[in-house]
């Protein structure tokens, strides 16, 4: 069994990128395929009573449908438009999947999460036409004044899965959580949320974790790493009129390592890349921000161990060390108001091995930009070299002219305006294309 288990891991290393198989410690994904689930049995939720009329609930029969099908097969929701009034929680699955092919309506108002899948192992969420999805009408909740709404989906505690091809549009609150998975891979997806703070597109925590060729569209987290984390790979990302991509907010026991961010592109969002706590313990090491490109965004980089928006929590600070940021490309909206590069660390543990190399970003308004670091060790920009990681006020250095190379392409979706937050969001189409020049990992399933 041992040499079973090892040798099926090398095959799937050895098939993968150099960057995949560098972050992930073992295999990721279903470990069988939606066919053979399908030949085991097939479970149509129009079979247990539900309607494509956008008016039963489709609550009771998708979780009878599930009760049939969880030790083994394929759960299908057919095209159609169907109504959720009933959330629903499908737990203990083992070698099933979720065929979502029809779009499923918020029609209840309660908390929590409209669909809770938990306990599972050998799962697969999918849409075989690329076009199904779920769409929260959070525009409701938000006219009255309200973000406390149900998240649209969320997975706890499931193991060698994937979810793809699908959207996920207008949730009242979070749009997709992660929470405590293992061996996961996310792909060819596109979230499109209100523009406020409070709608995370996705947000991650667990181990072995594999996200490429999204597209979310907020005004929060695009993807996020939280706490613990180890062993990701976020890949082929394009924040379109987003928050922007983060880590965190951290506060006591903070464990997170190996994580690696690849070919994302922001657009018009609040910040490229942050890290963000306010006190807090623990430890975040071995990470790497590489090939990032962003246009018209309020920061670039941005490290905040003072980070306002968190009250402040027990300890002297997250210890940030060990962290790559290379090839950066592009412009930010003024780099006199908030400068590219900000690493504000904490001064009862400051930053070491910070690494910046081929970091270019210029302006789009004005003739100067700043560079920050408080407490901050490594080499690049307003970093402090040496070893005595002693804490230093904040020090600037400010720049008349443009860095060589900073220019960097658009992507031809840019959104011109938000969505807004109190009116209708239209459903998406998933793009073929997540990050200049880069091809998506899989194809659609509906191409």
């Amino acid at each position: 069994m041992r040499l079973y288990v090892l040798s099926a891991l090398c095959a799937f290393l050895s098939v993968l990128p150099d960057a995949v198989s560098g972050q992930l410690t073992t295999s990721v994904g279903p470990l069988t395929s939606r066919s053979a689930k399908a030949s085991k049995r097939t479970c149509s939720v129009l079979d247990y009573g539900a309607r494509a009329d956008n008016s039963t609930d489709l609550g009771p029969p998708l979780l009878a449908a599930f009760n049939a099908c969880k030790s083994g097969g394929v759960v299908q929701i057919p095209s159609g438009n169907y109504a959720l009034e009933t959330w629903q929680t499908l737990s203990g699955g083992n070698a099933w999947a979720l065929q979502l092919d029809g779009m499923i309506y918020r029609a209840g108002t309660a908390g929590g999460n409209m669909l809770f899948i938990e306990h599972s192992t050998d799962f697969e969420l999918f849409s075989s036409t690329s076009r199904g999805g779920m769409q929260g009408l959070g525009y409701v909740f938000h006219a009255q004044g309200s973000i406390t709404g149900p998240r649209l989906l969320r997975l706890y505690e499931v193991t060698s899965f994937s979810v793809h091809d699908i959207v996920l549009v207008d949730a009242p609150a979070f749009h997709f959580v992660m929470d405590t998975c293992t061996r996961g891979e996310v792909y060819n997806m596109a979230i499109r949320g209100g523009d406020h703070g409070g709608l995370d597109g996705i947000d991650v925590w667990g181990d072995n974790i594999w996200v490429h060729d999204v597209e979310v569209t907020n005004k929060d987290e695009c993807v996020t790493v939280k706490s613990p984390a180890s062993n990701m790979l976020i890949e082929n990302i394009y924040c379109n009129w987003s928050g922007g991509c983060a880590i965190g907010s951290l506060g006591t026991g903070t464990s997170i390592s190996n994580i690696e961010y690849n070919n994302v592109y922001t657009w018009s969002s609040n910040q490229m890349m942050m890290i963000k706590s306010n006190g807090g313990d623990g430890t975040v090491s071995s990470v790497t921000f590489d090939n990032f490109i962003g246009h018209g965004n309020a920061y670039s980089l941005d490290i905040d161990q003072y980070w306002s928006s968190e009250s402040t929590q027990a300890g002297n600070g997250v210890q940030l060390s060990d962290i790559r940021v290379s090839n950066w490309h592009g412009t930010e909206a003024s780099g006199s108001a908030r400068g590219p590069i900000r690493i504000i660390c904490a001064d009862g543990a400051p930053c070491t091995s910070i690494t910046l190399v081929d970091f270019a970003m210029w302006t789009e308004s004005g003739s100067s930009q700043w560079y920050a670091c408080r407490s901050a060790y490594g080499t690049g920009a307003c970093l402090h070299s040496g070893s005595s990681y002693t804490s230093y006020a904040v020090s600037t250095t400010t720049l008349g002219s443009a860095p060589t190379g900073y220019s960097a392409a658009t992507m031809a979706a840019d959104l011109k305006t938000a969505f807004g937050f109190t009116t209708s969001i239209p459903i998406p189409t998933i793009p073929t294309s997540f990050y200049p020049g880069a091809t998506p990992v899989s194809k659609l399933l509906g191409s």
